[in-house]
């Protein structure tokens, strides 16, 4: 049975769900161009009553998937046509563009839109009224159909024999021939098929067993650590580590705790998915705390001369002052504040890291 954060979190199941569109008509009517097909990004927006912003951010962090669901980028000659089927006037050079599909895609992406979660109980529903339906027993069908066909073969062999070959005829061989006949041309093909299918269903069920499993595995951490309370029971080793499995969830490689450092070093060193150089150091200080511009221009010295970052993370569980804030942004340092962390820990990803 599927669930809302299984739905969320795993990628198989969108895909396993991901021909159910009708469901999105059930909740609102989604607004369409005039060619009937595709919905723009600010249809979508507004289907889900959220901000542009928020589709453009689902867009940016899942674009294989929703292109494999019919999301596309219109430019050139497609947008020319785009723009005059639906008289847009608009100057823009490229438009994106929604299937039916992708909209409810971003129904499974979107966390906090009240709409989206409608659509994925409207989804979940169907799901399970359509599970919960009573299998055809092919069985049953499948004996009745065999008796026929033996009757059937029974009958010709009789009609074939004269009077005299019949008392001379032994019954019982003729009937089991006739049995054995029937079972090879329908019982064992479909024997063949069902042995098939079995190998097929079973190695669809490891796969959704690790899928399930590594669900498991993330909720089990999420709850672990699921909220700033939790963040700021940690000692600062503890921290680390937490900062550290962060950043391998959002696919960075080579994640090295150094710690011990002070100050002075790097507390995680690690390369982004695109292979950039990562230093992180961690703060873990009170919420009353701040961030001053002293601590961020000594990590800046650290971070690009002593280690040569491509990406340097100062991650605190306090606030930045505001020259804090402005220094970090003149030597292209990302600040990861208390609310940014709040929200990086809670599933949302840094886009310094997504390149």
């Amino acid at each position: 049975m599927l669930n809302e954060i299984a739905l969320i979190e795993s990628r198989a199941l969108r895909a396993s769900v991901a021909e159910r569109d009708d469901v999105l008509d059930k909740v609102k009517q989604l607004t369409l161009s005039p060619d009937g097909l595709h919905a723009t990004t600010k249809d979508v927006a507004a289907y889900f009553e959220v901000g542009e912003t928020v589709i453009w951010a689902v867009i940016h962090d899942h674009r294989a998937e929703l292109t494999s669901n019919g999301y596309r980028v219109l430019e050139g000659e497609q947008l020319t046509c785009f723009k005059q089927v639906c008289g847009i006037s608009s100057r823009s050079r490229s438009i994106g563009v929604f299937s039916r599909r992708a909209v409810l895609n971003t129904a499974m992406l979107l966390r906090d839109s009240i709409v989206a979660r409608q659509v994925r109980t409207y989804l979940l529903n169907a799901e399970a009224k359509h599970h919960a339906v009573p299998v055809d027993n092919l069985f049953h069908r499948l004996t009745e159909w065999v008796d026929e066909r033996i009757a059937e073969a029974v009958a010709r062999e009789m009609a074939t024999r004269t009077e005299t070959d019949m008392a001379r005829a032994d019954m019982t061989r003729i009937a089991e021939e006739t049995v054995r006949t029937a079972i090879d041309r329908t019982i064992v093909p479909v024997l063949n098929i069902a042995v098939r299918n079995d190998g097929e269903q079973r190695a669809r069920i490891e796969a959704l067993d690790d899928e399930v499993t590594r669900l498991k595995r993330i909720l089990c951490e999420r709850e672990a650590a699921g909220s700033m309370n939790a963040l700021d029971a940690m000692n600062p080793h503890q921290f680390e580590q937490h900062i550290a499995w962060l950043c391998r969830r959002d696919g960075c490689d080579q994640v090295t705790v150094t710690g011990g450092h002070g100050d002075t070093g790097a507390d995680i060193l690690a390369y982004a998915p695109d292979g950039r150089r990562l230093v992180v150091q961690c703060k873990a200080r009170t919420p009353a705390a701040t961030i001053t511009s002293g601590d961020v221009q000594q990590f800046i010295g650290m971070a690009k001369l002593d280690y040569k970052a491509d990406i340097a993370l100062l991650v605190a569980t306090c606030p930045f002052t505001r020259d804090a804030l402005l220094l970090a942004a003149r030597h292209d340092m990302t600040a990861v504040h208390r609310g940014l962390l709040e929200a990086w820990n809670n599933g949302a990803k840094l886009h310094v890291l997504q390149g």
